[in-house]
């Protein structure tokens, strides 16, 4: 059993974005984890839902008595209220919401917030202040930006799929939302300088609109593949856990059955590790100086690392890259992680009370700051509109007899 991580308090110090106002409207993961950062680190985030359908995000992935694991953590921070904005009254009462707000997140397919009647200009006009952050599968113009925009599609026209997977075999999708996550934590960055040009000195005063595709971000990850195309003629195949820039780098089977990674993308950790292994010959050789000259080698290369650390446990082959200073690295699974000292020294996975699950274990905040850290003050709400009336009436001073009224008709939960 793993020792028992940090629990983080509910009461934690303030943000960096403390008093920052967000409104999430957004579905399923790459929305919704941006809005995530923002509330990670003291902005104060709504979350938005259908009132009877709520968030498909709720029933994705892994359940307990119920609760979705995953929605606990993505809407992390948030606050629930259930609200239709295509109907013209729920669409007013956005509205209100969106006068007074810093921020606001959608993923809807290009058009849909000016079918509702809150479109850029509609909001602009209302909260000059205020920016849109508006993420689609494929932005806001072009002949795709009315295609349904998923990850999965991302994943496989960025070139992501097309180089990963063993050399012999298929193009290789993720097992989770990798184009969604990365584009998630860009729209967040993106989010903070779209505020950086309103606020900062002799700034515009004024907020805009922030256009992110779930396929840009995730090209940019993939690496240099059109300048390769266009300057070379060549493209990057499959090549297993191997680059294709250095060598050795792979995964290796220890004798005790661990799976290790080794990486050597710096010439010295090359050396230092052909040493280790009993073969520094090969350092003297012409080609071994750069490292696309040893990508050129990798058979070599990877069989005396791969035969040197089969005869050898993993905590042999751990102590031995340590003392020779050249990285090794476990191939962990979720459990591994949560039990790793390192992790647990920086609280990389913490622990929060949640009302529905008790204790809860999931990935704290992405970064440390010295003075305004982030932190979870609570997990995703399990009821669709469990915060309305602290929202609408309390916050915003609509009416409870209102609310009472849009309630009835389905409009508000």
């Amino acid at each position: 059993m793993a020792s028992t991580p940090h629990t983080t308090p509910v009461t934690a110090p303030a943000g960096p974005l403390a008093g920052l106002r967000v409104i999430d409207l957004s579905t399923v993961l790459a929305g919704p984890l941006c809005a995530q950062v923002l509330g990670d680190y003291g902005a104060e985030v709504v979350k938005v839902e259908h009132p009877a359908r709520g968030d498909s995000f709720r029933t994705h992935g892994a359940q307990k008595d119920g609760h979705g694991l995953w929605w606990k953590s993505v809407s992390r921070n948030k606050r629930c209220i259930g609200l239709d904005l295509g109907d013209p009254d729920g669409a007013e009462v956005f509205r209100l919401l969106a006068a007074g707000a810093d921020v606001v997140i959608e993923n809807f397919r290009p058009g849909t917030l000016e079918r509702w009647g809150v479109g850029w200009d509609v909001l602009h006009g209302l909260n000059p202040r205020l920016v849109l952050v508006r993420v689609t599968g494929f932005g806001q113009d072009g002949p795709y930006r009315n295609r349904p925009g998923f990850g999965t599609l991302a994943e496989a026209m960025s070139g992501f799929a097309a180089i990963t997977g063993q050399a012999d075999g298929p193009p290789t999708l993720p097992s989770m939302g990798l184009a969604d996550s990365i584009a998630g934590i860009t729209a967040s960055s993106a989010t903070m300088m779209a505020l950086w040009h309103r606020d900062r000195p002799g700034g515009s005063g004024e907020g805009q609109v922030v256009d992110v595709s779930l396929l840009e971000p995730i090209m940019c990850a993939v690496g240099p593949g059109p300048t390769v195309w266009d300057q070379l003629g060549t493209l990057q195949a499959r090549n297993g856990n191997r680059s294709t820039s250095n060598a050795p780098r792979n995964t290796y089977l220890t004798s005790d059955g661990r799976w290790l990674a080794v990486s050597t993308s710096a010439t010295p950790i090359a050396e230092r590790v052909m040493r280790l292994v009993g073969h520094p010959e090969v350092a003297d050789e012409p080609w071994f100086a750069s490292a696309a000259g040893r990508a050129e080698h990798v058979e070599r290369l990877d069989g005396h690392v791969a035969e040197w650390i089969a005869a050898r446990t993993e905590a042999e082959v751990t102590a031995a890259f340590e003392a020779a200073d050249a990285a090794v690295a476990p191939i962990y699974t979720a459990a591994d992680l949560v039990a790793d000292p390192q992790v647990q020294a920086l609280d990389m996975v913490t622990t929060v009370n949640d009302p529905d699950l008790g204790p809860l274990l999931m990935q704290n905040v992405l970064f440390r700051l010295s003075d305004t850290p982030g932190s979870i003050r609570s997990t995703g709400p399990s009821t669709i509109g469990a915060d309305t009336d602290e929202v609408l009436v309390n916050d915003l001073g609509l009416d409870p007899g209102r609310l009472e009224e849009l309630r009835a008709r389905g409009i508000c939960a």
